[in-house]
């Protein structure tokens, strides 16, 4: 009976603190809302960092596997004659344009055949230079000459590096042709899918003109 009595002596002694709670429970809520909403957005930073490194990974990956990369060497058949060997090491199919030769102390190709030769992935192409070599060289010549070749491939123009070959001339009679060992930069882009010109360097400017030149009066 006690008991029944002291009940709302009590509730209303205890009043304010229920009340008090209820006020603070809105509060509560809010900031644990706001620390779960803080640990999700921080997991999902994360995620998308991680997304976006493995993207750049697998685009890296399928650039490099499907890159243009073609290799270029020189072979002395006789006094008077040399052979260019043009093998695609990639797996796209490519179509050569242009080969140019020059001395290293030339900044200007002093030879350049327009080709339109298909090469396929893994297949190589040869042709015998002729007289084109000691064109390049003269008659007497001790020293480097570089080659290069200009080629399309997925709907752009690229430029292989300038491979490097050690060259004996004298009296037109070709006596050394070996490679130089160097390490060859990879192909760089003349020309995009869209037509745009990307600027290249000072030496092979004038490259992606001289083929469109040539494509010009083909075409008339």
């Amino acid at each position: 009976m006690n008991l029944l009595m002291n009940l709302p002596q009590w509730f209303s002694q205890h009043a304010i603190s229920f009340t008090l709670i209820l006020a603070y429970i809105p509060l509560i809520a809010t900031v644990v809302t706001t620390i779960v909403s803080l640990v999700l957005v921080r997991a999902t930073l994360r995620y998308t960092a991680s997304s976006d490194r493995s993207l750049a990974l697998s685009r890296e990956q399928f650039e490099r596997e499907w890159a243009p990369e073609l290799h270029i060497k020189l072979e002395r058949l006789s006094a008077r004659d040399a052979r260019i060997l043009v093998t695609n090491l990639a797996r796209i199919s490519v179509l050569m344009q242009m080969v140019q030769m020059r001395k290293l102390s030339m900044a200007v190709p002093s030879v350049r055949s327009f080709l339109n030769e298909p090469l396929v992935g893994g297949t190589t192409w040869s042709e015998d230079l002729g007289k084109r070599l000691f064109a390049s060289t003269g008659e007497n010549y001790e020293g480097q000459i570089a080659i290069s070749i200009t080629f399309y491939a997925a709907g752009r123009m690229y430029r292989t590096d300038w491979f490097r070959f050690q060259v004996q001339v004298r009296n037109n009679q070709l006596l050394q042709l070996d490679p130089v060992n160097i390490s060859a930069r990879r192909v760089q882009v003349l020309q995009s899918r869209k037509g745009t010109r990307i600027t290249p360097p000072e030496l092979v400017r004038d490259v992606v003109g001289a083929v469109k030149s040539d494509e010009d009066s083909v075409a008339r």
